[in-house]
C-alpha cells in the first residue's frame, strides 16, 4: 500500500502572466518528468497543450500531471489565470489539499490573484506563496509581501530572501538553515552552490529569521517558553511548527525566485513537501444525503473505507471523454461498478489513467488520495459523486456561477446544424460555466458564458476541434427585472363549461425582497379558506412565472409573495385551478408593482501606465463606471471601478489604443443594479422589437 503521508495534491494558481505555467515546467524538469523545458512564449509548454493556449500564451483549462520529489508523489494541477476561466480554478481547488500561489515580483497582488485567494480561503486550502520574476525591472519582493498582507489580509511567513534584485538577482537565502543558494547562470536549474550568507545581508537575514522563529513557535507553547529563556529551536522543531501553522491557515510560507531564470524553484518544492498537508491532514469532505442535507459524516481519507470519489472535470479528447476524479476514500479498480449518486445509476469503470498534461499512463487501480482520469464514464458530470453501491453517500457538490453574457450563433450551412449541437453538448459537459439554450420564439441557438474571451474561445474550439464554422450575433447582456412597490391584490379564476368547473380565489401581497434573496413565498392563510394542499401549487406557479418579467421578458429577481386569504369550492377547486389563478395573478399584479430593469455591474480592474491614467478614468466615466480606488505601483497604476457590462464590450481594444498597448484589465460579475431610465427604455424597446420581428 502507498504511504498517503508521501502524497501532495497541489494546485498552482495566480493572475494572468505571473508565471504559473513556467513554474510548472521548471517543477517537471527538476523532478525528471520532462527533459526539455518548453516555454509559454514559444507555445511549447507541456501543460498548455490546446492550440488556443499555445497561440495566446495563456492557460485556458487546468492540466493535471504527476511527478516525484524527495520521495513524495506530487499531483499537480496548473490552473488558468484569466478571470473568464475562474471556474477551472474553483473546481480544481475543491479537490486539492494544498496550493502554490504565484505572484509577479513587479505586478504584485493582481486582480485575479485576489479572486483565486478568496476561492482558496472558501475551500480552506493550505498554501505557500512564490514571488516570481524577481529578475524583472521593478521587481520588489518586500513590496509584494506587504501587498499580500494589505490586499489579501493574509499573513506571509518569509522563508527565503532574494540575493540581489532585477538583473543582479543571483539566488536566495534560506532562513531556516541560514544558507545561501546561488545559481551559476540561468540555463540549468541544478547548477547551484549552497554557501554562507553574503556579508552585506547578515543583519537582514537575522531580522527576518527572528520574525520567522517567533511566528512559528506560536504553534507550540513549550518551545516558545524555551525560546524566551534563550534556547534556540532545532531545525526539525521549527519545521514541525511551520507545518502545523501552514495547515491551520495561520500563515503562508513565502518563497522568492525566478522560474524563467531557473532560480528558487527547488526551495518551493521543498516547501511543498515540508509544509503542505498530505491527504490525511486536511479537513475531510462533508457528506450529504440525496436531498442535499448534511449527514454529519465525512469522507475519511483511507483506502480501507467505503469508496467516495468526486468527478471534478470532464475533458473530451480523441479517445473519448476523460473524467478527472479525486478519490477521497476507498479504492477504484478497473472493471468495477460504482454508483453515481446524482443519477442513481451504476457505471462500470473502463480504464484508469494517470495524466501528464495530454499524455497518459495506464493504471489498474487508484486509492484514497489519488487524482486520476477515468475513461468510459457515460453519465458522469462535473460535481457528481462516485461511491460504493452498497454504502452510498454524496460529497458536497460544486456550485457554479451564472453566465453574464450571451450571443446567438448559427452554423454557416444547414448541414452543420446537427454537428454543432453534438459539439456544444460535449463542451457544456466539459465546462459548467458555459451554457446553451434555444430561443423558443426564433429557434436561434444562444450560448452563454463568463465574458467575451470565454465565448470567443468556445467559438474557436467549435471551429478547430469540431470543424463547425459559425456566425456570431451581437453579444447580449443578461438583464434582470425586479419590482419596487408593495401591492395587495386579489384574483379569482372561474371557469364553467359543463360538468365540473374550475374555481380558485387568492388574496395576496407582492413586495420587493432583500437584494440577493431571490423568490420567496409565504402563506398566512388561516381557517382553511385556501386548503393547505393547494399552497404548493400557488407557490410553484408564482415561482415558474418569475422566469419571465412583464417589462421585456427578463427573469424577475428578489420578490416576496405572501398568500393572505382566498376562497375555494368544494367541487370545482383543484391544484390546477389555483395554479392557473396564481399565473394570471402574476400577470395582473407585477405591472402595478413599478417593475424596474436591472443590469449586471462588473468589478473592473484596470492596470495602466501612469501617463495614461487621466484618459483611462475619463473613458471609464463615459462608460458609466464608478471609480472605487487608484493604487500607484512600481510600473503603473491600478484603477478599480464598477461598470455596467453593457458598456464594456470591446473595451480591451479601446484600452490598448489609449495606452499604446501597455494597458491590461480584468473584470468579473459583482451585482445587479437598477438600470437608468434612458438606458432601460432603449433596452426594453430593442428587446420587444426583436421578439416582434421573430
Amino acid at each position: 500500500m502507498t504511504d498517503l503521508g508521501k502524497y501532495r495534491n497541489i494546485g498552482i494558481f495566480a493572475h494572468v502572466d505571473a508565471g504559473k505555467t513556467t513554474t510548472t515546467e521548471r517543477i517537471l524538469k527538476l523532478t525528471g518528468k520532462i527533459h526539455k523545458i518548453g516555454e509559454v512564449h514559444d507555445g511549447a509548454a507541456t501543460t498548455d497543450f490546446m492550440e488556443q493556449e499555445q497561440e495566446r500564451g495563456i492557460t485556458i483549462q487546468s492540466a493535471a500531471t504527476t511527478c516525484i520529489w524527495d520521495g513524495h508523489r506530487l499531483n499537480i494541477i496548473d490552473t488558468p489565470g484569466h478571470v473568464d476561466f475562474t471556474i477551472e480554478v474553483y473546481r480544481s481547488l475543491k479537490v486539492l489539499d494544498g496550493g502554490v500561489g504565484v505572484f509577479c515580483g513587479s505586478g504584485g497582488v493582481e486582480p485575479q490573484s485576489e479572486t483565486n485567494w478568496r476561492y482558496a480561503n472558501d475551500s480552506k486550502v493550505a498554501r505557500i506563496i512564490f514571488v516570481n520574476k524577481l529578475d524583472r525591472i521593478g521587481a520588489d519582493f518586500f513590496s509584494v509581501v506587504r501587498q499580500v498582507k494589505d490586499v489579501l489580509g493574509a499573513h506571509p511567513l518569509v522563508m527565503t530572501l532574494p540575493i540581489g534584485t532585477e538583473e543582479d538577482f543571483t539566488g536566495v537565502v534560506d532562513l531556516v538553515t541560514r544558507k545561501a543558494w546561488v545559481w551559476e547562470g540561468s540555463e540549468d536549474p541544478t547548477n547551484y552552490t549552497i554557501t554562507d550568507v553574503p556579508e552585506n545581508m547578515k543583519a537582514k537575514v537575522e531580522e527576518y529569521r527572528e520574525m520567522l522563529v517567533e511566528t512559528a513557535l506560536d504553534q507550540d507553547d513549550d518551545l516558545m517558553g524555551a525560546y524566551l529563556d534563550g534556547k534556540q529551536p532545532s531545525e526539525a522543531d521549527l519545521k514541525r511548527c511551520i507545518r502545523k501553522g501552514t495547515i491551520a491557515l495561520d500563515f503562508f510560507p513565502t518563497y522568492c525566485g525566478s522560474a524563467f531564470k531557473n532560480k528558487g524553484v527547488q526551495n518551493v518544492l521543498n516547501g511543498v513537501v515540508d509544509y503542505l498537508p498530505s491527504p490525511t491532514e486536511v479537513v475531510p469532505q462533508p457528506e450529504i444525503d440525496l436531498e442535499g442535507n448534511p449527514t454529519g459524516g465525512t469522507a475519511i481519507v483511507d483506502p480501507d473505507y467505503p469508496l467516495r470519489a468526486l468527478a471534478f472535470k470532464i475533458m473530451d479528447d480523441r479517445y473519448g471523454a476523460l473524467t478527472f476524479t479525486r478519490v477521497y476514500s476507498g479504492r477504484l479498480t478497473k472493471g468495477m461498478s460504482v454508483l453515481n449518486t446524482f443519477t442513481g445509476k451504476t457505471e462500470r469503470i473502463g480504464r484508469i489513467v494517470e495524466m501528464h498534461a495530454n499524455s497518459r499512463e495506464e493504471r489498474d487501480s487508484a486509492q484514497a488520495g489519488d487524482i486520476i482520469a477515468l475513461l468510459g464514464m457515460k453519465n458522469t458530470r462535473t460535481g457528481h459523486t462516485l461511491c460504493d453501491p452498497d454504502k452510498p453517500a454524496t460529497l458536497e457538490p460544486m456550485v457554479f456561477p451564472d453566465p453574464v453574457i450571451s450571443i446567438a450563433i448559427a452554423p454557416k450551412d444547414k448541414a452543420a446544424m446537427e454537428k454543432m449541437g453534438v459539439a456544444l453538448n460535449k463542451m457544456i459537459q466539459e465546462d459548467p460555466s458555459f451554457r446553451m439554450e434555444t430561443d423558443e420564439d426564433s429557434g436561434e441557438t444562444i450560448i452563454k458564458g463568463m465574458g467575451e474571451l470565454h465565448l470567443d474561445i468556445k467559438v474557436d474550439i467549435l471551429k478547430r476541434t469540431h470543424g463547425v464554422e459559425v456566425q456570431m450575433g451581437k453579444p447580449q447582456v443578461a438583464y434582470r427585472e425586479t419590482i419596487t412597490k408593495l401591492v395587495e391584490d386579489t384574483y379569482t379564476h372561474k371557469k364553467q363549461s359543463g360538468g365540473s368547473g374550475q374555481y380558485g380565489r387568492i388574496d395576496y401581497v407582492i413586495e420587493p425582497g432583500e437584494p440577493g434573496s431571490g423568490y420567496q413565498f409565504e402563506s398566512k392563510v388561516t381557517g382553511g379558506n385556501v386548503p393547505r394542499e393547494y399552497w404548493s401549487a400557488i407557490d410553484k406557479a408564482f415561482g415558474f412565472s418569475m422566469s419571465q418579467g412583464t417589462l421585456a421578458g427578463f427573469p424577475l429577481l428578489d420578490v416576496k409573495v405572501t398568500l393572505m386569504d382566498g376562497a375555494y369550492h368544494a367541487v370545482d377547486s383543484s391544484s390546477m385551478a389555483f395554479e392557473l389563478a396564481a399565473k394570471a395573478a402574476y400577470r395582473q399584479t407585477i405591472p402595478k408593482a413599478a417593475p424596474q430593469l436591472l443590469e449586471p455591474i462588473m468589478k473592473v480592474d484596470v492596470y495602466t501606465p501612469e501617463d495614461h491614467v487621466g484618459d483611462v478614468i475619463g473613458d471609464l466615466n463615459r462608460r458609466r463606471g464608478m471609480i472605487k480606488s487608484q493604487e500607484p505601483g512600481p510600473t503603473g497604476v491600478r484603477i478599480k471601478a464598477n461598470a455596467p457590462l453593457s458598456e464594456m464590450f470591446g473595451y480591451i481594444g479601446q484600452l490598448r489604443t489609449m495606452t499604446s498597448g501597455r494597458g491590461q484589465f480584468s473584470m468579473e460579475f459583482s451585482y445587479y443594479a437598477p438600470c437608468p431610465k434612458n438606458v432601460a427604455d432603449v433596452v426594453i424597446k430593442e428587446t420587444l422589437d426583436r421578439k416582434a420581428a421573430k
